[in-house]
């Protein structure tokens, strides 16, 4: 067979273990934790549906290796708790039964202990522990580890790594960077030691050293130790890819894999997971750099997803492997569709953080384009129906094509009716924003997807009683969508006003000042497209804060992103009027005059209920999703699109 991605799909031997390609599931944190630190039905589903979709390593994240001074709600491994040897083990096979290596994230998050707590309150009163006394970006005290705490953490993670073996794990990532202990330790900016363990380089290292020589001991030769790092911290007062190489050259004989990241906790959260406003493959260069100072293989990762870009990584000698984490939430299919020349029919990663949001919040995984992430086993494989029914999807943006494609692969005959001359909906919004651009992408995906289901899609046909009648459906999907909400102030007549719409599908021509009314998610993210294009952009907001829609992980980003782009902000400010100079707002109780010769708005949508209402009766199973039912998000309408076609 003649492969698509030759250099991806080579095997690579690494210890006594084939990798069967060079794709690996970097770790991501598990959902249903129990209070004793076990993984539960749902993590094992997690983890698996990533070895059926092809990965050459499967690692479970993270296992904390000495829950006395690293308290938190992450999975610990001991023989204290019955049946929890067992729990692990039952991950581990489920990852092997489909020929993927079964590895676990050996873990200490040192003085970043309960990050991943829900009640953030309860951080304060646990022991965080670092290399040096001092205090945190968020003003909780640090306590130094005195010598002996740092014997029983070494001898910790010899003994995770001897029970990870039992268990039936065949390889074990030691996690040295993000700003956890181990990378606190290598960091100058963190340890400020004056004993063997500070200082020098040499004494940086000697943690690193002594548990990975530990580690080896228990897990003998010939089992992969895996050793993940930041190959520059990326701040002010860390270490550079010049010391991240001087590293990695110090540990490189203790390891059979280095994994090259990049950042550090509470310093880079966008770097060490990179947003859409960064370049995907940021991180590359740092293993780049690394691999050419050191000779066993080095993983990279960083905002990957497209098969193109991890080739050309692989056969240019970037890398050895590539590492995804978000990437294969979106799709854990992406190594088998990968190995099968099937490149187009990958769903692609919109780094939106919906599924970090998630988990701090819920303790439960979601993705925005998955919606079987975190809910593998609750029966949602799509199977053949035992009856074929005749479907009418009406509406072709996201929702309405995510249930056409489902109720296709279900066997049912589709048929899906879009009134405007292309597929994709409010997604052909994001074609002319760069950072959004992803998203736009996923409509294209699913217009393909359709093409291969052999969907009878029909652009430019709205839906009426008389097709209807004629058409004679089973069952109907309406997914019609939204309308932009009209501003509700007046307007003079020589105002020049555009809605989204106008802006982003019609190609409305901007001039001079631009003032965006509405400062949600979208109204940001416009006022970020239009500063990159060189206008003066004011955001007018009635509430006292910006993006409140935005999830918590992507909230502080794009803020930031805006602070840095210098657009002029008016929080608690209430549109009044607007005339062919500008907008009137007012602001504690006195109106005032914002200058802007072009007025935006961005105050939200409201689903088309007229069209929906002359619907409701038009087959004996209606199912109403996306911004028809409520003007939402991506992720909701994905969701009530697979669940619509799985109803049927």
């Amino acid at each position: 067979m003649k492969r698509d991605y030759p250099n991806l799909c080579k095997p690579l031997r690494v210890g006594a273990l084939m990798l069967r390609n060079r794709i690996c599931s970097a770790p991501m944190g598990a959902t249903d934790i129990t209070a004793e630190g076990s993984p539960g039905l749902r993590t094992l589903g997690f983890y698996e549906a990533r070895a059926k979709g092809g990965a050459a390593v499967v690692t479970v994240s993270e296992l904390v290796v000495h829950p006395e001074t690293d308290g938190s709600q992450m999975l610990h491994l001991s023989l204290c708790v019955p049946g929890q040897l067992g729990s692990f083990a039952y991950v581990a096979d489920a990852i092997k039964r489909h020929g993927a290596i079964a590895s676990i994230e050996l873990s200490h998050s040192g003085q970043y202990a309960g990050t991943y707590m829900v009640d953030k309150n309860k951080k304060g009163s646990l022991c965080q522990w670092g290399p040096s006394d001092g205090i945190r970006p968020d003003g909780i005290p640090v306590k130094a580890l005195e010598t002996s705490q740092i014997d029983d953490i070494v001898s910790a993670y010899a003994n995770a790594a001897a029970l990870a073996k039992r268990a039936g794990f065949q390889m074990v990532m030691v996690h040295a960077g993000h700003g956890w202990l181990i990378n606190q330790f290598l960091s100058p900016y963190f340890n400020k030691r004056d004993d063997e363990y500070g200082g020098s380089l040499k004494g940086r290292t000697l943690l690193a050293k002594r548990i990975l020589k530990a580690v080896r001991e228990e897990v003998g030769a010939g089992f992969p130790i895996e050793l993940r790092m930041s190959g520059s911290e990326l701040f002010d007062g860390g270490y550079d890819i010049d010391e991240g190489v001087r590293i990695a050259q110090e540990l490189e004989e203790y390891v059979d894999i280095i994994h090259v990241s990049a950042g550090s906790y509470q310093f880079g959260f966008s770097i060490t997971h990179p947003s859409m406003f960064r370049e995907h493959g940021v991180n590359v260069h740092l293993a780049e750099e690394i691999k050419k100072h050191v000779s066993v293989p080095v993983a990279c990762i960083g905002g990957l997803s497209d098969p193109d870009q991890m080739e050309e990584i692989i056969a240019s000698g970037k890398a050895d492997l590539v590492a995804m984490a978000r990437g294969l939430l979106a799709d854990p299919e992406i190594p088998n569709k990968v190995m099968a020349n099937k490149g187009d029919d990958i769903i692609h990663c919109l780094r939106c953080f919906v599924c970090m949001a998630e988990r701090p919040v819920t303790q439960t995984r979601r993705c925005a384009v998955n919606p079987r992430i975190g809910r593998e086993l609750e029966g949602l494989e799509i199977v053949r129906c035992a009856q074929q029914k005749k479907v009418l999807v009406v509406g072709g943006g996201i929702a309405g094509m995510v249930a056409a494609y489902t109720a296709a692969a279900r066997g049912h005959d589709v048929t899906l009716c879009e009134k405007e001359s292309e597929l994709g909906g409010i997604l052909r919004t994001e074609r002319a924003i760069p950072f959004k651009y992803d998203m736009y992408r996923l409509a294209l995906t699913y217009a393909h997807l359709l093409k291969e289901m052999d969907v009878n899609v029909i652009c430019g046909c709205e839906v009426d009683a008389a097709l209807i009648d004629k058409f004679k459906p089973d069952a109907v999907v309406i997914a019609v969508g939204s309308r932009p909400i009209k501003l509700p102030i007046p307007v003079s007549e020589d105002a020049y006003v555009l809605s989204i719409d106008d802006l982003y599908l019609n190609n409305a021509q901007v001039t001079g000042d631009v003032a965006v009314v509405g400062g949600g998610l979208t109204g940001c993210e416009c006022a970020l497209y239009l500063t990159s294009k060189g206008y003066n952009v004011s955001i007018i907001e009635m509430r006292g804060e910006l993006a409140p829609d935005a999830n918590i992980r992507h909230r502080p980003i794009l803020l930031e992103q805006i602070a840095q782009a210098g657009i002029n902000i008016h929080t608690d400010s209430k549109a009044a009027s607007i005339t062919a100079e500008g907008i009137y707002v007012e602001k504690d109780g006195i109106e005032m005059m914002i200058p802007a010769s072009c007025i935006i708005s961005a105050i939200g949508q409201r689903s088309r209920s007229d069209v929906v209402d002359k619907l409701l009766d038009a087959a004996p199973f209606v199912r109403v999703i996306g911004d028809a039912l409520r003007p939402s998000n991506i992720t909701n309408a994905v969701y009530e699109g697979f669940h619509a076609a799985l109803d049927i």
